[in-house]
């Protein structure tokens, strides 16, 4: 029951940051900052599918629903929903995943995290910008702002977790 306590509030708190704050920063060339994809990652690892495709899937539109997206962000929240478990899967330690942990920057590392979030939202912001544009002829264009947006992104999601999130204790 606090699992779900904390998730819902969690949605709540990417959800207005999104919508609220970082879609309403303007950084240049048209690059967007994404904060979202941090929730859908920190969901728990052994979450069915359907249910974390479908919690993305609720996010990404709410966050539409205030940002005049029309699906942008409902499209590439289901894109890395279904891609998670492949992608966690590739990145599995060698002895597997404890089903207890968090994948935050502490329980993983800062360099397997940066590694596999890094690509996690690399995938993401690769894919809202070519929704976003359509068209082949603006491919670079969204090399571009995807090469640009991502690590600024990363970036920040790296400094959420530390200042929203406790480190675990030693014991």
């Amino acid at each position: 029951m606090i699992e779900i306590i904390k998730h819902s509030i969690r949605f709540v708190f990417f959800l207005i940051a999104q919508a609220f704050i970082f879609n309403q920063l303007e950084v240049g060339l048209g690059i967007q900052l994404m904060v979202y994809p941090l929730y859908i990652f920190l969901l728990p690892l052994g979450m069915n599918v359907f249910l974390l495709m479908l919690i993305s899937f609720g996010l990404g539109f709410c966050i539409d629903l205030f940002s005049n997206t029309y699906g942008l962000h409902a499209s590439s929240a289901l894109v890395i929903a279904y891609g998670r478990p492949y992608l966690l899967k590739l990145f599995e330690p060698r002895d597997g995943f404890d089903t207890g942990i968090e994948l935050t920057i502490y329980s993983m590392g800062y360099t397997w995290f940066a590694y596999v979030f890094g690509a996690f939202l690399l995938a993401h912001t690769m894919w809202f910008f070519l929704i976003e544009q359509f068209k082949w002829s603006e491919f670079w264009y969204v090399v571009l702002k995807t090469v640009l947006g991502a690590p600024i992104s990363l970036i920040i999601c790296v400094l959420l977790q530390f200042l929203f999130f406790k480190k675990p204790v030693k014991r």
